[in-house]
């Protein structure tokens, strides 16, 4: 009863957060801007090439053959140029927006975070390498177009690319004014284990490319008897992590490792995923970690990683439209890990072909029970990815 007394007096460092109006004013518009353009501007794009641009490369007998074609197609059109220049920018907004009310709130934040890293009042713990050697692929970009990604330090014992990413990636994705709960990725990839595997209790989790852990925290609700570890490559982010971490009374313990080779030995896990993580990194460090992954796996254990579609499980134009982030979005590695195929490169690693898969799992937050049992039967499909549904590829070992 008193660990669980002070676990709830620890401070969030969240809170430490506090935007002015103004502030808050512009992350609200910036949000709405991002929204027009990825779902209003979207459609409306799509719109444009099957009623006016491909009707009319069809009278010319120049019908596109593949996704390639359709974006050189599309290049010069004027609303595929608007498209990505108000998607670009807004994007690029997101983490601006909130860099003044971080800069102010950083001394704090600093001082709580290396507070918590030495009491633990939760139960978990940080782990941190002062000779880690960030991988170039990770320290030459901004990811996302968010300024010094989850690696840069600015200042001793630094926290601000937790806060960044974190609060810029609410108003990214239309969680501003901060009030839906993240984790939406996790909580649906446990509620399909739960009932697509029923008695799964995984002694040992691991979620890589963690980055503050908002998708590895719901794992310890759905497996609250499970250790939960989460590793990421920048000590900014993983700081932050464990201090929310703390404050939410999830006894998680953070580590500064290389998802192609940690420290862990073998067969530790029972479950190990990942959200947005492989397609930002070259495909052989992909390969690297799946290999990883099935050195860690115990006999038994289920590894899952959120990931966008490969190419051959959507259409040409959905591949024109994914595949504009590696360009526009710092993301050079996108085209090449979608042009792989998931179960291929899970048995690559190990894992035997007849035990991986891939699929498009219902979000478990808004689709309802009764549609995913009827998703469970086979009688409905999920919804496509990016729109009420999350592609998955993996294997169980």
């Amino acid at each position: 009863m008193a660990a669980q007394a002070e676990t709830v007096a620890v401070p969030n460092i969240e809170e430490l957060f506090q935007p002015t109006h103004d502030e808050r004013a512009r992350q609200s518009m910036v949000s709405m801007l991002r929204k027009h353009a990825i779902i209003d501007l979207r459609a409306e794009l799509k719109r444009d090439y099957e009623g006016r641009v491909e009707p009319a490369l069809r009278e010319r007998g120049e019908v596109p053959r593949n996704w390639r074609e359709i974006e050189q197609a599309m290049e010069s059109q004027a609303s595929y140029r608007f498209y990505s220049t108000l998607r670009y920018h807004a994007q690029e907004m997101c983490y601006l927006s909130v860099q003044p009310a971080v800069e102010r709130a950083l001394p704090q934040m600093i001082s709580l975070a290396k507070d918590l890293a030495v009491r633990n009042p939760s139960g978990g713990s940080l782990r941190l390498d002062p000779n880690f050697e960030i991988p170039r692929y990770l320290a030459a970009l901004d990811v996302h177009l968010a300024p010094g990604w989850v690696t840069t330090e600015h200042t001793i014992d630094d926290v601000a690319q937790g806060a960044v990413v974190g609060f810029g990636g609410k108003v990214f994705t239309g969680q501003h004014p901060y009030r839906k709960r993240a984790g939406v990725v996790a909580e649906s990839i446990a509620h399909w284990l739960k009932a697509t595997r029923p008695g799964f209790a995984p002694r040992r989790l691991l979620d890589m490319a963690t980055t503050a852990g908002k998708n590895l925290f719901p794992y310890k609700t759905a497996f609250p008897n499970a250790e939960a570890h989460g590793i990421d490559c920048g000590a900014p982010v993983l700081r932050y992590g464990h201090a929310l971490a703390e404050h939410e009374g999830v006894a998680v313990h953070f580590s500064q490792q290389n998802a192609e080779h940690t420290d862990f030995p073998d067969s530790h896990f029972d479950l190990i995923v990942s959200s947005f993580f492989l397609h930002e990194i070259p495909v052989k460090a992909t390969r690297n970690v799946l290999r990883e992954c099935y050195r860690l796996l115990a006999p038994g254990g289920v590894m899952v990683h959120m990931e966008l579609p490969d190419e051959a499980s959507v259409s040409d134009y959905d591949n024109f439209f994914w595949n504009w982030d590696t360009i526009n979005n710092n993301e050079p590695f996108y085209t090449s890990f979608r042009a792989q195929e998931p179960i291929a490169l899970c048995a690559e690693a190990g894992f035997e072909r007849d035990k991986c898969f891939k699929l498009t799992i219902p979000d478990a937050a808004s689709f309802g029970e009764e549609r995913y049992a009827k998703f469970l039967r086979g009688e409905i499909p999920a919804p496509a990815h990016g729109s009420g549904g999350w592609f998955v590829m993996g294997a169980q070992k």
